[in-house]
């Protein structure tokens, strides 16, 4: 069938609106009509380059929308359903019985590689073969095929065209501070970044009770969002000389946690001297190859603390995605205001006005 979808092209900064062709299912493929596709700063990342990916390529991985058909091993949803798609997963491996499919021991392969596990790609130009498949499901389009694994279905009455942040970037942010660090009611969080990801932990903090909650972030209008979600405290950077200094006259002991989204190994160094006792310092921002782990040896042993990586949020997208729903049905987690919508067709501004914080989470909708 002929879809239209935004091609990324090694050294090209912008994304080309094409016609493309994109396959049938296969027996366990399902095939999506996306209403509506978060961009993730993963997207541009891989979009650029700096990762290695088959181009031309099809990318994006937050996407939502309509089962319009399913191969013959599909049972999980029928055409209809309305589905938010997230990462994939094989389902099989140990770490997959054991509820951590974001560390999946296929997740590379199954995630990353731009092809189908036989090597194929669902996706085709006038030229020939285009990188599919990204997060099992290159939602960049007006179609897409995905995977059991990847799709949670979603009640009908939710706004879905903005439900797809949920499979990736806020539920990387909740999830955080929520299952990674399975922050305490009334201990201390410090946010590092106000982007999405960074939001969705400040809201996250607040779902879990954290009685001091502070956001490091330059721009003023996220500052203020920030303390609009939950956030106790704001800490411009640009202005303040001694980020640790800053939160210590806050929390004179350390705060219990740090969860770094910017991947700036000076800001991690700099926020490494505001962790207390037994505190822990999560990653989920994505730094430059060499980047050291912040914080020394002997002062994470004298202090025990602890430096850990997370990937999706530890989701485990079946029992998380509904229990984040629950919560904005509640209003206690309200991702929409992180919002701004925008034409398919207007991806390269999205990508531009997200970078210069002219909105925080940019969602395409094909439709408009």
């Amino acid at each position: 069938m002929q879809i239209k979808g935004a091609v990324a092209y090694k050294g090209a900064a912008d994304f080309k609106i094409e016609t493309l062709e994109l396959e049938d299912p296969r027996e366990d493929e399902i095939l999506v009509r996306i209403k509506g596709v978060g961009i993730c700063h993963t997207d541009i990342v891989f979009g650029s380059g700096a990762m290695p990916y088959p181009f031309p390529a099809v990318l994006g991985h937050e996407g939502s929308g309509i089962v319009e058909a399913v191969g013959t091993k599909i049972t999980k949803v029928r055409p209809g359903d309305h589905v938010v798609m997230t990462f994939r997963s094989c389902g099989a491996c140990d770490l997959c019985d054991d509820g951590e499919a974001a560390y999946c021991r296929t997740m590379p392969m199954l995630n990353y590689t731009g092809r189908r596990e036989d090597g194929s790609s669902a996706i085709r130009n006038e030229n020939g073969p285009v990188g599919s498949n990204f997060f099992g499901q290159s939602s960049f389009a007006t179609y897409a095929l995905t995977y059991e694994r990847n799709v949670v279905k979603v009640d009908d009455d939710l706004p879905l065209e903005l439900l797809g942040p949920l499979g990736c970037g806020i539920q990387t942010g909740a999830g955080a501070i929520l299952r990674s660090l399975a922050a305490r009611p009334n201990s201390t969080l410090l946010v590092l970044g106000g982007g999405s990801v960074g939001l969705s932990a400040v809201m996250g903090g607040k779902i879990a009770g954290c009685s001091t909650i502070i956001l490091v972030e330059p721009q003023a209008a996220r500052r203020s969002l920030g303390l609009e979600l939950g956030a106790t405290q704001t800490i411009d950077p640009i202005t303040t000389d001694d980020i640790a200094k800053a939160v210590r006259e806050a929390v004179p002991s350390g705060v219990d946690y740090v969860l770094d989204t910017t991947g700036r190994p000076d800001v991690q160094a700099a926020a490494m001297a505001a962790l207390g006792g037994k505190g822990v310092f999560g990653l989920v921002g994505i730094s430059p190859p060499d980047a050291p782990t912040p914080g020394l040896a002997n002062g994470l042993m004298a202090f025990g603390q602890s430096v850990r990586g997370i990937i999706e949020g530890d989701s485990d997208p079946d029992t998380f995605i509904p229990e984040m729903i629950d919560h904005y049905r509640a209003g206690r987690l309200p991702f929409d205001k992180l919002i701004k919508t925008y034409s398919f067709d207007d991806i390269n501004t999205a990508i531009a006005d997200q970078h210069s914080g002219a909105c925080v989470k940019a969602v395409l909708i094909p439709d408009a």
